[in-house]
C-alpha cells in the first residue's frame, strides 16, 4: 500500500490510538522512516496525547480550587448595586421609542391631493370623461389619478383624439365606449 504525507496527517490520530488496519499501519511506518516531517508529526501528536492523559502533570494546590471558585463566582454574579443604571437605561429606551413614534406618525396621515383640480368632480354626465394636456389617458371624473389641468370630453371625442382609458377607470368606461361604438355602427347601417 502506497501512503503519502496527506494520508499520514489525516490518519495520525487513528494511528496513535491503534485504530487503523495492519496494512495501513505498516505503510505509515514505512513512510515515516523516509519522511522526517511525517515522523515529527507522529511523534509530536503522540507527546501531546501522553501529556494530556497524564493526570499527575496537573496537580493543583489545595487552596487553589476554593480561590478559583470565589473568583469565578465574583465574575459571574457581581455584587448587587443600585437600581440607578437600570432606571437610566429604561428611561433612555423610552426616549428612543417615543422619538421613533413621533417621527413615524406623519406617515400614517392620508396624502393630500396634489392640486385642487384632482379633487373629484361633482355631477358630471356619464358620457363625459376627463382628459389632461400632458398625457393621452382619459379618466372617469373623480379618478384620483388625474393630475394637472383637465377638461371634459365625450368618450367618442376622447377616443377619436387618440386618448385611451385609465387602467383604473377602464372597466366602466369601456362598456360605455363599446355601447357608443355599437350605436354608431347601427346608425351607419341606417337603423333607427
Amino acid at each position: 500500500m502506497d501512503v503519502n504525507c496527506e494520508v499520514v496527517w489525516r490518519e495520525v490520530s487513528n494511528y496513535i490510538d491503534g485504530e487503523v488496519s495492519v496494512d495501513l499501519r505498516a505503510a505509515i511506518d514505512l513512510h515515516a522512516q523516509s519522511c522526517a516531517r511525517c515522523a515529527s508529526v507522529i511523534a509530536g501528536t503522540r507527546n501531546i496525547v501522553v501529556l494530556y492523559s497524564d493526570e499527575r502533570m496537573f496537580l493543583m494546590p489545595r487552596e487553589f480550587s476554593p480561590a478559583l471558585q470565589r473568583r469565578l463566582d465574583a465574575k459571574i454574579r457581581p455584587e448587587r448595586g443600585s437600581a440607578f443604571p437600570w432606571v437610566l437605561s429604561l428611561a433612555g429606551a423610552g426616549v428612543v421609542a417615543a422619538t421613533i413614534l413621533i417621527f413615524s406618525l406623519p406617515r400614517f396621515t392620508p396624502p393630500s391631493p396634489r392640486a385642487p383640480m384632482s379633487e373629484p368632480a361633482l355631477r358630471v354626465p356619464e358620457e363625459m370623461v376627463a382628459v389632461t394636456a400632458d398625457g393621452k389617458t382619459f379618466h372617469k371624473p373623480g379618478c384620483t389619478f388625474i393630475h394637472g389641468p383637465w377638461k371634459l370630453l365625450s368618450i367618442e371625442e376622447a377616443m377619436r383624439e387618440g386618448y385611451s382609458p385609465c387602467i383604473r377607470c377602464e372597466e366602466g368606461l369601456l362598456h360605455r365606449a363599446d355601447d357608443l361604438d355599437e350605436n354608431d355602427e347601427h346608425d351607419a347601417e341606417g337603423g333607427d
